[in-house]
């Protein structure tokens, strides 16, 4: 698992990413209020928003959701299906040919687990997907997950440990880890 990043709250670089963040907030505002077949300006709030050009084949339907967008790398030919959002200001990398079904969420950062540090820093970690995964609908992959090639991740799956690659995943179960 990929070591996770501290961002200090109230910090340079926190000022930075949340002045992004606003401005994303603006572009996938109108990007989410364009009719569907305007493919032109699609692709141009797109590339404003993932900061180039989406790759050869590949799609993306709206609504789509992101906080930064330029630490999204895509694959050519990933498909990704509406409502889908993409946390990644620590990075998410999409491989090529994968398919992302409705509703699946990227999350790349959080907050410390320790109530003392929590409204102090932010952390994260990248996400990276291998090609030709399909991810189902309303998953969710978490900080620092890996998805090896040719994985299925199924519905509604919570990833919060690496996936193997040519593998099926499934399940959504919170325990109790500890207590304080």
């Amino acid at each position: 698992m990929p070591s996770q990043r501290l961002m200090r709250i109230h910090s340079p670089e926190f000022k930075a990413m949340a002045d992004r963040v606003l401005e994303v907030s603006a572009l996938t505002s109108r990007l989410n209020c364009l009719p569907f077949d305007d493919e032109a300006g699609k692709a141009e709030l797109l590339a404003q928003i993932l900061g180039r050009p989406l790759p050869a084949r590949a799609t993306i339907y709206p609504p789509f959701f992101t906080d930064h967008g330029l630490s999204i790398e895509l694959g050519e030919r990933v498909f990704i299906n509406q409502n889908c959002t993409f946390l990644d200001y620590s990075g998410i990398r999409i491989g090529a040919r994968t398919m992302i079904g409705p509703k699946v969420t990227f999350i790349t950062s959080g907050h410390p687990v320790d109530p003392e540090e929590r409204r102090h820093y932010l952390t994260g970690a990248p996400i990276d997907v291998a090609e030709n995964v399909w991810i189902g609908a309303g998953a969710t992959i978490l900080p620092g997950v890996s998805i090896g090639r040719d994985a299925v991740v199924a519905a509604g799956a919570v990833v919060a440990d690496d996936v193997p690659a040519a593998s099926l995943v499934t399940g959504v179960k919170a325990d109790v880890q500890r207590r304080w």
